[in-house]
């Protein structure tokens, strides 16, 4: 079974250490092929931030694919935000914006949807939906096929519509029709699964992550995490989404919701 670990969120400068720790502990438990962090890695963008997370990233020991949020971007040194904003990203976290993860099972594509001249909003270009297409036609057969932004694609609630990604309704219906079967996001605190409007055979899906450490959770939703659980199914066409919320009575993380999902092959 191939298992992807998608985090969100962290916020690394308003961090709760005990949910730190069991998040470590969760990783070494199951032993991902690839741990997602789906950006808002740091607070405020600021270089010791992006050191905590590079702790964290280090401690984890597992192959990950990082994308910045729109709080990777200075928000208040505006002369760092115009001539050099993902400078403290590049310094500890390394120069890739869009990384590629791939192995027999998985092929997870990141997407950087922020611009320094939105402050929240993200958008994904022509350019950046046609580099993933080309990429997810590049899939082998047996591959889970993920892509991974920031801001959402589809919203569950009328007040987070605001936070939709540009862009989404050209990137979407085109990454389908090239092999996506899920979208990976965060930046709304709010963690659901549901099923992409695609306008295509195709069936694909958008997994959304709350914010796996930060003390700024949303409501009464807990810290969690998503773990995709791949290729144990028989005949490899199913896949299933487990969300683990933090216990703070055990100080762990637990899992909560199973969602099984049918890809299209």
């Amino acid at each position: 079974m191939n298992r992807v670990l998608h985090i969100s969120d962290t916020h690394f400068g308003t961090e709760q250490e005990p949910v730190v720790e069991a998040a470590l502990a969760l990783a070494r438990e199951l032993v991902p092929d690839v741990v997602v962090l789906s950006g808002d890695i740091t607070q405020r963008a600021r270089r010791r931030q992006f050191a905590l997370a590079r702790e964290f990233l280090s401690r984890l020991a597992l192959p990950a694919l990082v994308i910045p949020g729109n709080h990777d971007i200075p928000l208040f040194n505006l002369a760092a935000r115009v001539l050099d904003p993902y400078g403290s990203y590049h310094r500890e976290l390394g120069t890739a914006l869009e990384p590629v993860f791939s192995n027999d099972g998985v092929l997870a594509i990141g997407v950087n949807t922020t611009r320094p001249s939105r402050h929240k909003n993200g958008e994904v270009s022509g350019e950046q939906i046609a580099r993933v297409c080309e990429r997810l036609r590049q899939a082998r057969p047996g591959q889970l096929r993920i892509v991974v932004v920031h801001q959402p694609v589809r919203a569950l609630h009328e007040s987070d519509t605001e936070n939709l990604l540009i862009g989404r309704e050209a990137a979407v219906p085109a990454w389908v029709d090239a092999g996506m079967d899920m979208v990976l996001g965060g930046h709304i605190h709010l963690p659901y699964v549901v099923p992409l409007p695609t306008g295509s055979p195709r069936r694909a899906w958008a997994v959304q992550a709350g914010t796996a450490l930060s003390h700024r959770v949303r409501g009464s939703i807990p810290n969690s995490v998503n773990v995709i659980e791949h290729g144990g199914h028989g005949d490899g066409a199913g896949c299933r989404v487990v969300r683990w919320d933090y216990d703070a009575g055990r100080a762990a993380f637990a899992p909560v919701k199973t969602t099984a999902i049918d890809l299209s092959r």
